[in-house]
């Protein structure tokens, strides 16, 4: 497989073409089985060597900006549609351990649904169905991070990224780079996490852009025109005059809005067809209005709320800004579009390696996401090619392929045994290591006992 041949020019270091390296990468993505770290992969690859990978991977200065954005380009291509296709943002964690890889810091990990250490990576997915692949992607950087000069010099920051910016803002970056890529995509979408930030609906309702992202159980709305203004002057008129808009209207949070809701006033519909037969979800409609206090006028905009028919719970809340004659089951598909997005970053890391790395640096890592990108793209192409023949191909599937028909390293006895031995060596250089660090220590200890004495 030299999926790389379809990126010309995208794989130079200075006047080194290392697309034969890329090419050796994006197997291993692909080839190394549940854990497709460095070590494993150059144990599988043929002409492969760590050392090499290692300095391709975290050294080269091959722009990895360029090759995200062929990514983008293919990926238009084969899913971009102008109505149907939609331009999801989510984010996902990375558990790290230590405080070295780039961005890590203890933080809310969606995927373990705690604080932990790890880094946080904003995705802009492009979707149509069950096709989905990234298309950009920008790496999460801690208030501790941009702080400290020195950690974001040795990490290889570009002091140009080195301002603090919010997910949200980072969400709103991908939108805005994605239209510059031309990429065809009707709505942006997201979870709760995104559409609970009236910064960023307001700002992309601003860029006219429709959207329909989910949001939290508290959210609140008016369910008439809060028509806000700012108060007259009271009494003698001495003081201050106010400045901050009032509305007289009563805002209402959602959840408690749909637990008096008419059981009349839900409606069933159908999403799609899955492998235990057709999804179906009893939905709650509105138009509302949406006013968070900062804004000269409310927003009129869909509220839609689905839920489980049979067990009435699982409920979702989720806002949009389409047109007002929209119908009731174009949003309701809309809002299950998510579905494929967190299909494609489970499939990311089980099949492609998204979570497998060894590097540190900001080069480095946005060197892997390119490539890891590049494989979910390859992989989201062999299932659009086999439609009829193969409807049910996963990237499961594509792996075991891939594994099977591809030259591998390690299919001879005598390859085996000389990648245990090299293990083995390895194994016990860091053993040797850990003892010599150790014995260093105790002298230094038994020195400062000596000298107190």
């Amino acid at each position: 497989m030299n999926f790389a041949k379809g990126f010309p020019d995208c794989f130079k270091s200075y006047r080194h073409d290392v697309s034969e390296q890329a090419r050796q990468y994006l197997s291993g993505l692909m080839q190394a089985g549940d854990r497709k770290n460095m070590k494993r992969m150059t144990d599988v690859v043929p002409d492969s060597n760590q050392q090499s990978l290692q300095q391709f991977v975290s050294n080269s200065r091959w722009d990895s900006e360029k090759v995200i954005g062929q990514v983008a380009q293919e990926a238009n291509r084969r899913v971009g549609d102008g109505q149907d296709a939609g331009l999801m943002i989510d984010e996902t964690g990375f558990i790290k351990k230590g405080d070295r890889s780039v961005g890590v810091a203890r933080q809310y990990i969606g995927r373990l649904g705690k604080v932990d250490n790890g880094q946080i990576a904003v995705f802009g997915v492009l979707n149509r169905g069950a096709r989905s692949t990234p298309v950009d992607v920008r790496l999460y950087l801690p208030e501790e991070w941009v702080q400290d000069a020195d950690r974001c010099e040795r990490a290889g920051i570009p002091k140009e990224r080195r301002i603090l910016k919010t997910k949200p803002q980072l969400a709103l970056e991908i939108v805005e780079q994605a239209r510059e890529r031309k990429l065809r995509f009707g709505w942006v979408g997201g979870d709760c996490g995104y559409g609970s930030n009236p910064e960023l609906l307001n700002a992309i309702d601003d860029q006219e852009e429709l959207f329909l992202f989910d949001v939290q159980k508290d959210q609140r709305f008016y369910l008439q025109d809060p028509a806000p203004q700012i108060p007259n002057r009271r009494g003698s008129g001495r003081g201050r005059a106010p400045s901050k808009a009032k509305t007289g209207e009563v805002a209402v949070r959602v959840d408690k809005w749909v637990e008096q809701a008419d059981p009349k006033d839900w409606r069933r519909v159908y999403v799609r067809d899955t492998t235990k037969g057709r999804l179906e979800v009893e939905v709650l409609h509105r138009l509302v209005w949406i006013w968070d206090e900062t804004q000269p006028e409310g927003r009129h905009w869909h509220l839609i709320v689905r839920r489980n028919p049979e067990t009435k719970q699982d409920l979702k809340y989720s806002l949009s800004n389409a047109n007002k004659e929209t119908q009731v089951k174009r949003l309701a598909w809309m809002q299950g579009q998510r579905y494929w997005v967190e299909r494609s970053f489970e499939d990311g890391k089980s099949e492609s390696g998204m979570a497998d790395y060894q590097v540190l640096g900001w080069v480095a890592w946005h060197h892997h996401m390119a490539l890891v990108m590049m494989a979910m793209l390859f992989m989201s192409i062999e299932r659009i090619r086999n439609p009829k023949s193969h409807p049910l191909l996963s990237c499961a599937d594509i792996e075991a392929l891939l594994a099977h028909f591809l030259p591998r390293r390690d299919t001879s006895v005598e390859a085996v045994l000389r990648q245990m031995t090299a293990r083995h060596k390895r194994r016990q250089e860091a053993i040797e290591s850990a003892c010599r660090v150790q014995r260093r220590e105790a002298r230094k200890a038994g020195s400062k006992v000596t000298k107190q004495n």
